[in-house]
């Protein structure tokens, strides 16, 4: 088959892996990290995406994203299937199932995530990007100013307790966990890792597509919300190709 991939930029080198192990044909297309921030900017930058892919012969579009804080709700299939996994985040693909993801979850309040794609694509939370951000605004703003928008800022850190490293057992995973184990010390916060698992991501290249673990829309089919463990659901009603 021939696949498109468009995915979050933290899936750039678990794509490229699972993609060179593939039979497939396989296109990646990545977009940056933190569109999730922005979900209908994301949805927007998605769906632009897709259409894109119009009239070059792909027999599916797969995307590397999940609900992504509802991001993915509302991109609908143009002429192509589309392949959705039915997770929250990345980190379920890191994981390798929604499952895992849920129990690691359900089991560890205040989880903040480290990974190879999170580390180069994120300033991580860190004494040095504290410093970082700091010296930005007061550059910008002043020094009175700046102390008072950091302590705004770092408001949000008091619902994290643990960093978690996801170990995909690359080359510089060493390195990786002890600037994880550093940043945690830094923030006040526990340490945590666990093994990944590219089973999903390997799935989704190959084109094992399993109900449970991945949407497939057919053209005019739309991504909607399910409020259970499913998380996606295929909207009933086709939206009408214009």
């Amino acid at each position: 088959m021939r696949l498109k991939v468009i995915s979050c930029a933290v899936l750039e080198r678990e794509f490229q892996l699972c993609a060179s192990q593939s039979k497939n044909d396989i296109e990646v297309l990545l977009l940056e990290q933190g569109l999730h921030n922005t979900p209908d900017e994301l949805r927007r930058r998605a769906q632009e995406a897709i259409d894109q892919t119009l009239q070059r012969d792909f027999d599916a579009i797969i995307m590397g994203y999940g609900l992504c804080c509802r991001g993915t709700v509302g991109l609908w299939a143009n002429e192509t299937r589309l392949v959705v996994p039915r997770g929250h985040d990345c980190i379920t693909f890191l994981l390798g199932s929604k499952e895992k993801y849920r129990e690691y979850f359900d089991t560890h309040p205040g989880i903040y995530w480290y990974s190879t794609g999170w580390i180069k694509h994120n300033d991580q939370p860190s004494r040095s990007r504290y410093e970082k951000v700091l010296a930005e605004y007061t550059a910008k703003y002043g020094e009175d100013n700046a102390k008072y928008l950091m302590e705004t800022e770092q408001n949000w850190t008091s619902s994290y307790k643990l960093a978690t490293y996801v170990d995909w057992n690359w080359p510089e995973a060493v390195q990786e966990r002890e600037f994880t184990r550093h940043c945690a010390q830094e923030m006040g916060w526990s340490y945590d890792e666990l093994v990944g698992d590219k089973g999903l991501l390997q799935r989704l290249v190959d084109g094992d597509w399993q109900a449970e673990e991945v949407l497939v829309l057919e053209p005019g089919e739309k991504v909607a919300e399910s409020f259970d463990e499913n998380i996606l659901r295929i909207e009933q009603e086709k939206v009408e190709n214009g």
